[in-house]
Formats: structure tokens, sequence, C-alpha cells
């Protein structure tokens, strides 16, 4: 009899999923969360057929030298940044990650993150929880925040996503600008009611800005002390990207200086770990990357992965066809060779 092919899970996943993934592999699922160092990843992947990782988990050259049984690494999440995918793709590793499926849900979470910062939701709770409304004498100009409703949205990085985020904007009545690497179809612009503008302008005329763009090495620091800069003093900026396309430390000046109204965040440079001046700032929102955590998203992202490794291994419906592949030229090459 052969053996059924091995799958190492990295993090734990919902019961029913894992059940799923159970019926035609061997599954080895962590049963806590944990960061993993790369060595334990090495020794992990070592010995496995496939792999669902997180966005944690740093898969590069030095975790796969060596590994020839490794076939499929499928990452928890639509960015894929912690994968090498010129070493995936040398090694002959088919990568695959988790698009589409959490667009709406963090379209959604960027507008909470937007009205939380400009409305004072954070700051104004601590304080009551604090128990200061008791016996205090609040002002009629106390906790004052900046409305949304007929502003102008700008949006850097117009993918699905950021084309989510702007078509909720018309609930608001907002004038919405976007600044891509592309121009967007124009019938998609119709749809978003938006407009392309360069970035300077984008900076510059922004009430809110929401950063929705990939993290690449050009796109560090995209938003750093020279575009702080060129913003409003009332504007609020909303990242729900990835840490590092802002650089925390300026944004912390900014908003310690006034030079920034407010700030919603769920990223970070150097995540877990946040700029300490940010969290000592009343005047920024602080979330622990949780965008796309909404269950249905969520149970929706750990069966996309599940699918890829399937269809990698040559299970079910899609055998052959992962849906989310980033290299599938491993599949051809794959194929050829057997040929």
């Amino acid at each position: 009899m052969t053996a059924k092919p091995k799958v190492w899970v990295a993090r734990p996943l919902f019961p029913d999923v894992l059940a799923r993934l159970a019926e035609h592999v061997e599954v080895d699922a962590e049963a806590v969360e944990r960061r993993h160092t790369a060595d334990e990843l090495r020794r992990k992947l070592a010995g496995v057929d496939a792999a669902v990782v997180g966005l944690a988990d740093r898969i590069d050259e030095a975790v796969l030298e060596g590994h020839t049984r490794l076939k499929v690494v499928a990452n928890l999440g639509v960015g894929f940044n912690n994968l090498d995918l010129d070493a995936l793709t040398r090694h002959g590793i088919l990568a695959s990650n988790t698009p589409d499926v959490l667009t709406e849900s963090v379209a959604d979470f960027a507008w909470a993150l937007m009205l939380a910062a400009a409305r004072r939701v954070g700051a104004s709770e601590r304080w009551l929880r604090a128990g200061q409304w008791p016996g205090s004498h609040m002002r009629f100009d106390d906790w004052l925040g900046l409305d949304v409703h007929g502003r102008t949205l700008g949006i850097l990085g117009m993918g699905r996503i950021g084309q989510g985020i702007a078509r909720r904007a018309a609930g608001f009545d907002m004038n919405v600008l976007y600044h891509n690497r592309s121009r967007l179809p124009e019938m998609v612009e119709r749809e978003c009611k938006a407009t392309l503008v360069d970035k300077a302008e984008l900076l510059r005329r922004s009430d809110f800005l929401v950063l929705v763009l990939p993290f690449t090495p050009e796109n560090r620091h995209a938003i750093g002390a020279p575009e702080l800069a060129r913003m409003k003093p009332s504007a609020v900026l909303v990242n729900v990207a990835r840490g590092g396309i802002v650089d925390d430390a300026a944004l912390a000046a900014a908003l310690r200086e006034g030079r920034l109204g407010a700030a919603g965040l769920d990223v970070f440079e150097g995540e877990p770990q946040v700029h300490p001046e940010l969290l000592m700032l009343d005047n920024v929102v602080l979330c622990p990357h949780i965008a796309s955590a909404s269950e249905e998203t969520r149970r929706a992202m750990a069966n996309l992965a599940v699918d890829n490794v399937l269809a990698a291994l040559g299970f079910g419906e899609m055998a052959g066809k992962p849906p989310t592949a980033l290299n599938p030229a491993v599949l051809t090459h794959r194929a050829a060779h057997k040929a």
C-alpha cells in the first residue's frame, strides 16, 4: 500500500478544515499558535510533501536547502512577502496564496479603522473604561473628531481591496482619488467613482488616505517623513496593507507633533513589535493584524489553502490545477519532466 502524503500545518486551523485535508493525507497540525525559527521550519519541512504556513513563517533558500520531498507551500494570506518565490521555484516547489476570499472583509475593516480614528473611538473608550466620565465636567467641545461624509478619500494601491474600499465610499458621499501602478479600466473607475491622480496630488488632497499596496522592496517606506509632510495636518492615515510600507517612527513623530490628525493601523514594521511611541499616542487606533479576522473569511482562507495543497498533490476535482498558484511554471516543468 502506498503511504499517504504528509502535510504539516504550521498554525491551528478549524477542525473541520483539517478533517477535509485528512481524508487524503497524513496531517501534522500545530495545536498552539507560535512563531517558528528557521531551524524549526527546516526540520518540519524536511519530512513532508506539503505545508500550510502563515505570514510569520519565512520560507527561503536557507530553510529549503537539501529538501527534495516538499512539493507545495500554501500561504495563509493574500500577501506572500514571507515566501522566497525564486527559491521555491528553483527547488520545484509550488507556492500559493489566498486572494479574493478576504477582499470584502479587509475593505470593511479599513472603514472600521477609518471611522474609529476619525471619531476618536479608541481614546474615548479608554477614558470611559478608566472611570473618568462619572463626576467629570465634560465640555461641549471635548472629544471632537473629523466628519467622514463629504470628505476626500485617497487610496494608494487600487487592487481588489482598494476597489472594495472605494465602492463603500458612495454611502458617505465622498470624493474618491486613487494612485496605482496602472490605471483601472474605465468601467471599474466608474463603478468605484474614483479618479486617478499622481502620488503627490493624492497626498495633498486626501482627508483620509488608505494604504492597500503590496509590500515590495520598492514600496518600503512608501509613506515616510517626506510623504507625511505633504499631507494635510488634519488628515487620517489608515494602513491595512503591510508593515514596512509606512515608516512607523516618522508616523509617530507626525502624530505626536500635530502634523497629522490621526491614524488607524492594523500592520506594523517589525510586527508583532510595535514602535513604542505609537503605543503612547491617543490619536492612533492600533489593531493586531486582524483585518481578515471574520469567521467566514478565515474559514474561506483555510479552505482555499487546503484546496491548493490537495490539488498540487493530485487529489480532488482540481487535481493538478491548484486554484491560486503563485509560480504555476513549476507545474509545467513537472509535467514535462514526467513526459
